[in-house]
């Protein structure tokens, strides 16, 4: 070993000649990993540091469709320094100008004077938020957030209307404390005072809204042991409780679900630098075959060979990795201005170690395994190549013990992955999807070759001497094919899928939910105004189809008389509460898969039909008993049938379903869902909000194109990964330039000596460059469309369909990218005198 040593470090005088792509290449991994990491790790601490402010409290009550009993209350109120109630719900805005109507829905939030026990609403013009929604004269405040102010063409000082109550403008929110806790949302924010709604008709009974109660607990409070004893005295109410130990679960299980998919990504990043690796330690090697095989010459054993260049590379690896480290930690903290500016989330940027260990496990590890391919076959380097002028080692593939290492080092890598992030499922997938690219990209290269070399002897192309010579420098041996379509591909190939399934998201969106969904989605409908609510709908020519269904909401709360949670696990349908209705019926569209439903006019016990996907989900069968706290009411039902509920139609669709006795006397409201022609869609919402102003009618193209507006935001973050992973295809694309460039200035010297002028030969390399570009576009874009496919199909369960913009997009920048290479590194061999470079080879 010290002999090897010595032989590493004499090498490593020379510089770093050769070893830029090398150190480049992993340097953007590692920084893209690190960044990801750092950046998400902040997030996750600003949601820790900021939880009680985003909860708007060190603990939440919330109940649906109720306020709190004076028990519930008198709990809560016991346990907490304060107490802060606050009703959310949907309604629509209505400003009235010259008779005319105009109406845009939004999310209310009524609250107390308490409000907000952490945090402050930032209104401008600047006044306390308890002045603002005490208003002017006789008309209480409100205060909006400025897209609905826009959306409605209001100024401060104008008038509108919630239900059947005015407010006044006060303000305009530029901040609200708890709202990115908030999840989803439809509309954009009202603040109004509770006390101000009572004269609305939007908190009758039976209407759709939440409840929360905010509280600020004494300093050192048990949350674990505050959050038992609610669960003990009010399980059977429906009290949910959310506490400052995790205030913005949605938040933090996206942030979570987003840093393990980018980092996947970088991983994909890091295996296109890997191809880099291996392709600069492979031309490292190549151009030390002489000192090689002087060293065996004087006696050096093979292994003292590998030790020393392995110590080399594990010293610029060690360089590389650490550079990533600085640049992935450096880079949250430099542009931490813009990133807050654009999120909705707290977030402390600092240098946090996990992220970077992470980062520089997952360099080394691919360091090694694409270095030890190439210096293994150092190796077979004899002595002989110093005499007989070889190249190198003649074996295709090295010793089998190395094979083994390689494996295992690969098993850890994926192996390191799977536990570090968190989805180890996609984690899995993703990693056999990035060996299958690897391999099929190998394959490619490989037929290329065969196929330029078989080109490049066909007599069709007999006087096209450029495009006959650039097939043939493709196929020949030595080439570029292998590592162009290799590098370039895989960075193509996850911009390709990206592209593939950013595509079938946004058709899926814009273009086949319109044609079976609703034009509106119609709730809050009191029981007494069903009938007059269907008159006019179903009076309307326009209108094709109208459902409708009473609602009511309720928590799954035991199965078979054991707590839910553990018979079903965490199921999406437990979080919560869910959707229930009542029928006496199955309509035209159920479709019963498994069991029978009631009778008509059925009185006995309560009967429960379930959704038959979610029931196989959670392992339920016909003849269990569920219970259903409804309002604070217990409902234990048995399962007597299972239907099939498709929510992409985006009509109506429940979970649970109930015969009418088991929830009579349950007050409730109902919904609509209205199928009409866009041009009726106008006249329908305005004379709705003029017969019914309590009730909130949903455009259902409006809430597409909010989603379609998240969907973007998630494919631009997603894009910028596979631009990072691109940008280290394209330094390897320009590492293998530059490594050929020698050759290519003997290349230009032959073809001046026999008669060829500037032009021919730089339309002889343009024309290789594009053929290589094309090769790797054309097998980007078939392995990222099988991956799109895969993923859109069974992760999406949606229905997949090529898109051709995106397919043609990436085969003209691989083609765009070998060409700019080719040409920027053809300029000196287009340059070199014939006569030096003839005799510089001799």
């Amino acid at each position: 070993m010290r002999q090897a040593w010595r032989i590493a470090r004499r090498e490593l005088r020379g510089g770093l000649r050769g070893f830029w792509t090398f150190l480049i290449c992993l340097a953007l991994g590692v920084a893209a990993i690190a960044a990801v990491g750092s950046a998400a790790r902040g997030i996750e601490a600003g949601l820790s540091r900021d939880a009680a402010a985003l909860l708007g409290g060190d603990a939440e009550a919330e109940f649906t469709y109720r306020f709190a009993t004076d028990v519930e209350r008198g709990w809560l109120e016991e346990i907490a320094e304060e107490v802060s109630e606050i009703v959310d719900f949907r309604s629509m805005a209505v400003v009235t100008r010259g008779g005319e109507a105009e109406r845009a829905l939004t999310q209310v939030k009524a609250v107390d004077g308490g409000y907000p026990l952490y945090g402050e609403v930032v209104l401008a013009p600047q006044m306390p938020l308890a002045q603002a929604l005490a208003g002017v004269g006789d008309l209480p405040g409100a205060v909006m957030e400025a897209a609905l102010i826009d959306r409605l063409g209001l100024e401060v000082g104008d008038t509108l209307a919630l239900g059947t109550q005015d407010f006044v403008l006060m303000a305009r929110i530029e901040r609200e404390p708890d709202n990115a806790g908030g999840g989803f949302s439809l509309g954009p924010r009202t603040i109004v005072a509770t006390l101000a709604l009572a004269g609305s008709g939007l908190l009758a009974e039976g209407t759709l809204f939440e409840t929360q109660y905010r509280m600020r607990l004494p300093e050192g409070a048990n949350l674990t042991a505050l959050k038992a004893e609610a669960a003990e005295r009010f399980e059977s109410t429906g009290l949910r409780w959310r506490d400052s130990s995790n205030g913005a679960p949605g938040l933090g299980r996206f942030v979570d679900r987003m840093r393990s998919f980018l980092v996947l990504v970088g991983l994909a990043g890091l295996a296109v630098g890997g191809v880099g690796v291996s392709a600069a330690v492979r031309a490292y090697l190549a151009s030390k075959t002489e000192v090689i095989a002087t060293l065996k010459t004087l006696g050096a054993e093979g292994r003292v060979i590998f030790a020393a260049y392995l110590m080399q590379i594990g010293l610029l690896s060690l360089v590389g990795i650490t550079a990533g480290l600085i640049l992935g930690a450096g880079l949250p903290l430099i542009f931490a201005p813009l990133i807050e500016a654009r999120l909705p989330l707290p977030a402390v940027f600092a240098i946090y170690p996990a992220p970077l260990l992470e980062a520089a496990l997952y360099g080394a590890l691919t360091a090694l395994i694409f270095t030890l391919w190439p210096l293994a076959r150092s190796e077979e380097i004899r002595a002989a190549a110093l005499f007989r002028g070889m190249d190198g080692p003649s074996r295709t593939l090295p010793r089998p013990v190395y094979l083994c290492v390689i494996a295992l080092l690969c098993a850890a890598l994926i192996g390191a992955a799977t536990l570090l992030s968190g989805v180890p499922e996609l984690t899995l997938w993703a990693a056999a999807g990035i060996l299958g690219a690897l391999v099929l990209l190998v394959g490619a290269g490989w037929l290329v070759r065969r196929l330029s070399a078989r080109m490049a002897k066909s007599r069709a192309l007999r006087g096209r001497t450029a495009l006959r010579l650039a097939f043939g420098a493709v196929g020949g041996p030595g080439g570029e094919a292998a590592s162009v379509v290799l590098s370039l591909g895989l960075g193509l190939t996850v911009l390709a899928a990206v592209g593939q399934i950013d595509a079938n998201l946004r058709g899926a969106i814009a273009r086949d939910l319109p044609e079976v969904a609703p034009s509106y989605f119609v709730v809050d409908i009191q029981s007494d105004q069903l009938p007059g609510f269907m008159e006019r709908v179903e009076g309307d020519a326009g209108v094709s189809r109208v459902d409708t269904a009473p609602m009511l909401r309720g928590i799954i709360t035991s199965i078979n008389g054991q707590p839910a949670r553990d018979v079903a696990g965490p199921h999406w349908v437990l979080r919560g509460d869910r959707g229930v209705t009542y029928s006496a019926a199955p309509t035209e569209q159920t479709k019963i898969t498994a069991g029978e439903w009631w009778p008509e006019g059925y009185s006995g016990p309560p009967q429960i039909s379930f959704a038959s996907e979610e029931a196989e989900e959670m392992g339920l069968s016909l003849g269990d008993e569920m219970t259903v706290n409804i309002l604070g009411r217990d409902i234990t039902g048995t399962i007597t049938s299972f239907r099939e509920v498709d929510f992409s139609t985006a009509g109506i669709g429940f979970i649970l379903s109930m015969n009418p006795g088991a929830l009579a006397g349950a007050p409730h409201s109902h919904i609509a869902t209205i199928y009409a022609e866009e041009e009726a869609e106008g006249a329908i919402a305005r004379d709705l909000a003029q017969s019914y102003p309590n009730i909130t009618t949903i455009r259902v193209r409006d809430a597409v194109e909010r989603v379609a507006e998240i969907v973007g935001g998630l494919a631009a973050a997603i894009t910028y990964g596979a631009a990072a992973t691109l940008l280290t295809g394209v330094v390897v694309l320009i590492g293998a330039a530059a490594a050929g460039e020698r050759q290519r200035v003997f290349e230009a010297a032959l073809l001046k000596t026999v008669g060829a002028v500037r032009g021919q030969i730089l339309g002889y390399f343009a024309l290789r460059s594009l053929l290589l570009g094309l090769a790797a576009g054309v097998v980007a874009v078939f392995a990222g469309a099988l991956a799109g496919w895969a993923v859109t199909v069974f992760v999406m369960e949606g229905t997949y369909r090529f898109e051709p913009v995106s397919a043609v997009l990436v085969i003209g920048g691989g083609i765009g990218a070998t060409i700019l290479t080719g040409l920027v590194f053809a300029l000196r061999p287009l340059a070199a005198r014939p006569a030096r470079a003839l005799r510089a080879r001799e």
